[in-house]
């Protein structure tokens, strides 16, 4: 009974953090996906879908019990609306357009309940999870672009540009309300100054993808400027890379927090944003790179969830001697 409030204990202080790993290890199946790794990629989704749906399991028990104990109005609160839209673009992958159209529809509806309690709170000085801001709005427009693509549908493009660009003013606004001495004292989700410009790269190159799929959706000055958007979008992403890499080195930060999560996140978008590109700008030379990137990601994935395993066991032990 001990080790069973424990695991309760253990996972009533986490559900951001759930969200975070269903969103990290969702992010990591689409790249292996994209670089033919399918059999480990949908291992990930399973992980991935499992994540969410404890997670989604979670927040409606509270909320059945009049108890939310959720930060609805801080940014961590965003993450669930990107964990269901990774979700939805890689179940997009597997020809299962209407989950992956209730997964974009529900993504949709959180944001829509989410933004103004989360935004209303931001000031400056804030840690990286004010990103989160436009990372839920690019996890939409991601998806958005990849059914517009597989289904055909012009207006769900559309409508999928316009939060593109909504998500690049979210980004620009957490920039500025961001807390740089994150870049060397924060303990993961830091990372996110990388992770939202490269899921914007995503989204750029989904959106290209989905205009050269036969749709008419704007004129070519339009995906030229989308074009070298998506590029700057991904330089942009690897220079913050660099950087807080280059912080982890001189100041090592090793002990587990469940805000590693958003690091893993992070470094496995940093990946499928150089697929991504490569693909819609058949950039064949980029391939490599982003595979690179994505097995580094794989590797730092491997050790959040070792130190996410010792935390659980630690909590069981310390709960059992009471």
């Amino acid at each position: 009974m001990s080790g069973t409030f424990a695991l309760r204990t253990w996972w009533a202080q986490r559900p951001p953090a759930i969200g975070a790993a269903a969103l990290a290890t969702g992010v990591l199946s689409v790249g292996l996906h994209q670089t033919g790794y399918e059999v480990l990629s949908r291992v990930l989704l399973a992980l991935a879908a499992a994540a969410w749906l404890g997670m989604a399991a979670d927040i409606s028990a509270r909320l059945l019990r009049g108890r939310p104990e959720w930060p609805v109005g801080s940014p961590a609160a965003l993450t669930v609306v990107p964990a269901t839209t990774m979700l939805g673009t890689r179940v997009a992958a597997l020809d299962r357009p209407q989950l992956a159209e209730t997964l974009l529809a529900l993504g949709f509806g959180l944001w829509v309940a989410l933004i103004l309690l989360v935004v209303r709170n931001w000031e400056r000085g804030m840690p990286g999870a004010v990103f989160l801001g436009c990372v839920a709005m690019e996890g939409i427009a991601v998806l958005g672009s990849v059914l517009a693509a597989g289904l055909r549908v012009p207006w769900l493009a559309h409508t999928a540009l316009v939060l593109f660009w909504l998500g690049l003013a979210f980004y620009l606004v957490g920039l500025w309300c961001f807390d740089r001495r994150q870049v060397a004292v924060g303990t993961g989700d830091h990372w996110m100054a990388s992770g939202a410009p490269a899921l914007s790269a995503v989204a750029g190159a989904r959106l290209i993808t989905a205009a050269d799929s036969g749709l008419y959706l704007w004129n070519k000055d339009d995906n030229t400027v989308l074009r070298s958007i998506s590029i700057a979008l991904l330089a942009l992403a690897f220079v913050w890379y660099c950087v807080l890499a280059a912080a982890e080195l001189l100041r090592p930060r090793t002990g587990y927090d469940p805000l590693r999560w958003s690091t893993v996140f992070s470094m496995g978008t940093m990946a499928v944003a150089a697929l991504s590109v490569a693909d819609a700008l058949r950039a064949a030379w980029l391939h490599g790179p982003g595979e690179v990137l994505l097995w580094i990601a794989v590797a730092v994935w491997c050790a959040v969830l070792v130190g996410a395993v010792r935390s659980l066991a630690d909590s069981v032990r310390s709960t059992a001697r009471r």
